[in-house]
């Protein structure tokens, strides 16, 4: 039988998604609440993998199991072993031929951002943070530049391991509500810190240090040290992925 999870998560606590031998991974803490609910091993694979601090309103999962339980029970029955930052929020049997990543689409991301003198404290880990004012226009200017396909290897970490660095950007929203800005971001697929380095880009924008014409050039030129440095994961949330 082929489940598939929607997960919930606050990853300030963990190193990222997949699973490592120190075991602090959502995947791990995830695959053990399955083992002690469903009495056997249970392997997981998800829609997209993110970063140590990075979070999910959103995160897909699917796995192959041979118990059988109602697709409620799945959820309620392993949510009683997950912490308190982990939380299944639906389940549902899929046909065989369903895939959490190879089925998906397109996949989205959200970034929020605190503008305001002072660090968070209250958000702090879930919010990134600014103290200089931003610029709407010039960093919308900016991001439309990225739309499209493109190759993106100037927003590309070292150790990203996709197989090719062109993706089509097909959405970048950006809207503020008071002293947040909310970035919105969706890609057929996303490389390794891609958009924690666009962010770092449209920082730089925003504040005035760059015109919004230097995407371009970034884009380009198609090299890592080209960019703005990469941002921090603290706003950095999956909004899940999108299937036909």
């Amino acid at each position: 039988m082929r489940v598939a999870l929607g997960i919930t998560y606050n990853g300030a606590a963990y190193q990222g998604w997949q699973s490592q031998p120190s075991g602090l991974t959502v995947q791990d803490r995830l695959e053990y609440a399955l083992h002690k609910f469903a009495g056997v091993p249970v392997n997981t694979l998800c829609a997209g993998r993110t970063d140590a601090g990075v979070h999910a309103l959103m995160q897909v999962v699917h796995f192959d199991c041979a118990v059988q339980r109602e697709a409620v029970s799945w959820q309620r029955g392993t949510n009683a072993f997950l912490p308190a930052d982990i939380a299944v929020q639906w389940a549902m049997h899929m046909p065989d031929t369903f895939h959490a990543r190879a089925s998906a689409l397109a996949r989205r991301y959200v970034y929020v951002l605190l503008q305001s003198p002072v660090r968070p404290s209250l958000e702090a880990g879930r919010v990134g943070w600014t103290f200089r004012p931003l610029e709407r226009d010039a960093m919308r200017d900016a991001a439309n530049r990225l739309l499209g396909e493109h190759d993106f290897s100037s927003f590309r970490a070292a150790q990203c391991q996709a197989l090719s660095p062109v993706k089509t950007m097909q959405r970048i929203a950006i809207s503020q509500h008071g002293a947040y800005w909310r970035f919105e971001f969706q890609a057929n697929a996303f490389l390794h810190h891609m958009i924690r380095n666009i962010m770092g880009c449209l920082l730089q924008v925003g504040q005035g240090l760059r015109p919004p014409a230097w995407m371009d050039e970034v884009l380009v030129a198609r090299n890592r040290n080209a960019a703005a440095p990469t941002f921090a994961p603290d706003g950095l949330y999956v909004a899940g992925p999108v299937y036909a």
